[in-house]
């Protein structure tokens, strides 16, 4: 999806302002307290990075080794996705699902929560990877067969779907079948695009580069609709009346976490790392201090790792 800032996304009122494009702004994080913009559900951030686990040995030379002696991971997310990796304005801590389990991780490797955030979009993604510019990427980075030729993915770790958004006082737009005809906005470079190419054949779409962009189009009257991950729509949507949610999503879509390309050691030990936060519970309290903020009910059940196509 957009995500990161597709994934940048649409910086709601209590975001820091758009970034660019461009702009790949590294920011060093530490420990912070509950996500924007929700009260948490989860305990206090401090309590669940202090319950977190730490990995007891390193292979010699792997790259959790090098993490280590370095003292700080590395990675590529985003800094203005509401409830899932947002730069708190006031405490300038960066906050939410994916800001939340990258410093678990972090701790998990190194022994303390020590990240720095390089702040990529969708376009952006496999490149830094690759080139070792991040460790890892934590950006709702859907898993995708075509993707997986050209990183690696752990996980799913969580699991959206994509929904259609449109201005609150858009009448006759409720389902897939009524983007038929109309011009429709989506993120550059994500699965929206063919999703919408799939439910409505001659829909127009019109693509930006980030998720705040999307959201502004949208507003001026752009596109009829904006077609989003439900993970990043639902906190734009609660926060900014003039934009509605229709219906449920009507995709599937499993979120990754990006590594580099062949390193299996990597993957199985991110992926060891992912069963034991789920079986503690730790999972499902980092939800609750973020998606869960404004989603009622309990957590949702992690989905089975290696279970999306291109995450085997």
């Amino acid at each position: 999806m957009v995500r990161t800032s597709a994934r940048k996304r649409w910086a709601v009122p209590v975001a820091v302002a758009a970034l660019s494009l461009a702009g790949l702004t590294a920011c060093s994080d530490g420990d912070s307290g509950s996500s924007v913009p929700g009260a948490a559900g989860g305990g206090k951030q401090d309590d669940l990075i202090a319950a977190a686990p730490v990995a007891a040995n390193l292979p010699a030379g792997s790259t959790m080794e090098k993490i280590k002696k370095r003292g700080q991971l590395v990675i590529g997310g985003s800094l203005d996705a509401p409830l899932l990796s947002q730069q708190n304005p006031g405490t300038k801590k960066v906050e939410g699902l994916d800001a939340d389990f990258g410093r678990l991780l972090a701790k998990y490797i190194i022994g303390k929560p020590e990240v720095k955030i390089v702040n990529s979009a969708s376009e952006t993604r496999e490149a830094l990877l690759s080139n070792g510019t991040v460790d890892v990427v934590f950006q709702t980075y859907s898993i995708t067969p075509e993707r997986a030729k050209q990183v690696a993915f752990a996980g799913p770790y969580y699991s959206s779907g994509l929904v259609i958004a449109t201005k609150k006082d858009k009448t006759g737009i409720a389902a897939p079948a009524d983007l038929k005809g109309k011009t429709v906005i989506a993120g550059a470079n994500t699965p929206a695009i063919a999703a919408i190419k799939k439910v409505a054949p001659d829909a127009k779409i019109v693509t930006f580069g980030t998720d705040p962009e999307c959201v502004q189009a949208l507003k001026q009257g752009r596109g009829d609709a904006y077609v989003q991950d439900e993970a990043l729509l639902l906190a734009t949507a609660k926060q900014d009346p003039t934009v509605k949610i229709q219906g449920k999503p009507f995709t599937s879509d499993p979120y990754g976490i990006g590594l580099k390309h062949g390193d299996t050691q990597m993957k199985q030990f991110v992926n060891d790392w992912l069963k034991q936060i789920q079986a503690s519970g730790l999972w499902a309290k980092t939800w609750k201090n973020s998606i869960g903020t404004v989603v009622e009910g309990e957590a949702p059940q992690p989905p089975a790792l290696g279970s999306a196509p291109g995450s085997e």
